[in-house]
């Protein structure tokens, strides 16, 4: 049943629980974001991550300048220029910025992953998981599946093919630092593009609402009607329905009439009815008032356990008290980042166009003998076939070490090394400034400029994706649960 609206004043007094003791009053903990401790990896990471940016945004202007002189190839041209602008630039440069002015602490929005205010947060919890889904369930909410290779590309297909999806993932969004720890929808008429979907976050620990109001869960829940061009970063997405309150007493209605045990709590101008708008850019309109729904009274059985491997890949703070790093990991590993896996699989693919530079270096051996005889007069004593074989074979073991120690610092970072991950992020630098500045010396053809710009934009992809918060977190919770176990293995010796 559904209570009548009512002041913003503390939650009820609670009530006996199934044991029919009475229940304590959870105790209020001090909360606070940890300050950021200036470490010589953590200043690595940010130059590399600022470096990201503007090789990102250099290689945009790079592909546009560049195409002017492609002739017809320009609308080719345009094309890659867009995907580099909305899908590597714009993030990662909106990610910089919104560390600076935008507020890091609860404001009643959510924040996408480029640090963008996200969708606005109008419902509060309070119970256990098990009872939200047993909740979700009975009201005929379906689980999002969550966001993987295979479950990207089926909701692309879905939307191109207008195919039915129904446990179609949602794109994270950030509360309290990390992503939602899952989300439930309702498609509309099996159109992937039109869908009811809710996101839900666990609270800290002894963290509260302002105003002191008790709550273990918050979630924000929109109306995607349709797929678009996101005003701010030009990639394609949902567009939401601007009234969220619509939404928003969708979902309390659907859930409170499902089950007579769930009761509802109106919070009256919570927050000041604002005009604003989403990541997207989408319109929000919103009164302000916040529903608590109250489902500890929900019972629940074991189809009602989430079968699921989450974590807030994409955090920006850690909390101390929300799980141990031994925990931490062993999820870590079951499910790595899509960030990590892009990266090391295109560390091993730059490794192809590497060895195909040196087979070709290697195969012109009349050019090869040139640039030896031209770049010193002290190999004329060893002559210009046997200087010509030294450097071939130098050139080729030098690159058979450093493809193999890109090989195991990949593999190291696929498995959670962090010192594999910043030698590679170096390795990278290095090689995007190499490769822009081999870029403007000398004349080429066209086949050879698209050449080079393929393995700069492949360059490129490698620093923004090892120099994400999800890989960096990825690393440093697998660091340290290895240095945890030598640390158990030595006290048991």
């Amino acid at each position: 049943m559904t209570s009548g609206a009512t002041s913003p004043q503390p939650g009820p007094e609670p009530g006996p629980d199934h044991s029919g003791a009475p229940e304590k009053r959870r105790q209020r903990q001090p909360f606070a974001f940890r300050r950021h401790r200036f470490t010589v990896t953590g200043i690595l990471d940010y130059l590399f991550f600022l470096f990201g940016g503007a090789s990102s945004t250099w290689l945009a202007m790079l592909i546009l300048f560049k195409g002017f002189s492609l002739g017809w190839w320009q609308v080719l041209t345009l094309l890659v220029f867009w995907v580099v602008v909305s899908y590597l630039a714009l993030p990662r440069l909106h990610r910089i910025l919104s560390q600076i002015y935008v507020p890091n602490y609860f404001i009643g929005r959510a924040r996408t992953s480029d640090g963008l205010l996200g969708d606005p947060v109008n419902l509060a919890w309070r119970g256990d998981e098990t009872q939200i889904h047993h909740a979700m369930k009975a009201a005929g909410w379906i689980l999002a599946d969550g966001i993987t290779p295979a479950s990207t590309w089926e909701i692309i297909r879905s939307t191109l093919t207008r195919t039915s999806y129904p446990k179609a993932p949602v794109s994270p969004l950030l509360l309290f630092g990390r992503r939602q720890d899952f989300a439930y929808q309702q498609e509309v008429d099996g159109d992937p593009g039109q869908r009811h979907h809710v996101r839900f976050w666990k609270c800290p620990t002894g963290w509260m609402l302002p105003g002191g109001h008790e709550a273990d869960w918050l979630a924000a829940g929109t109306y995607d009607k349709s797929v678009g061009i996101s005003l701010f970063t030009l990639q394609f997405t949902h567009k939401i329905e601007e009234n969220t309150d619509v939404e928003r007493d969708y979902i309390v209605e659907t859930v409170a009439s499902a089950d007579d045990a769930i009761v509802v709590q109106h919070i009256q101008d919570f927050s000041t009815g604002y005009h604003s708008r989403n990541g997207g850019g989408d319109a929000i309109i919103t009164d302000g008032d916040l529903p608590i729904i109250e489902v500890t009274e929900v019972a629940t059985d074991e189809s009602d356990s989430p079968d699921r491997l989450e974590l807030a890949l994409d955090a920006t703070q850690i909390y101390a008290d929300a799980r141990s790093v031994r925990e931490v990991t062993k999820t870590l590993w079951h499910k790595r980042p899509l960030q990590t896996v892009v990266g090391a699989a295109l560390v091993l693919v730059l490794l192809i166009f590497q060895a195909w530079d040196v087979l070709g270096t290697v195969l012109d051996w009349d050019g090869l003998r040139t640039e030896v005889v031209d770049y010193s007069a002290d190999i004329g004593a060893l002559g210009d076939e046997l200087a010509t074989q030294i450097a071939a074979g130098a050139l080729i073991g030098l690159s058979l070490l450093i493809g193999c120690l890109q090989v195991i610092a990949s593999i190291s970072v696929f498995r959670g090394s962090n010192r594999a991950r910043l030698w590679i992020l170096t390795l990278s630098t290095v090689s995007v400034i190499v490769s822009m500045t081999n870029y403007f010396t000398g004349n080429r053809d066209l086949a050879t400029n698209m050449y080079a710009l393929t393995t700069i934009a492949m360059q490129v992809a490698v620093l923004l994706s090892l120099s994400s918060d999800s890989s960096r977190l990825f690393t440093r919770f697998s660091t340290a649960e290895l240095r945890a176990e030598r640390q158990d293995r030595a006290l048991e010796d």
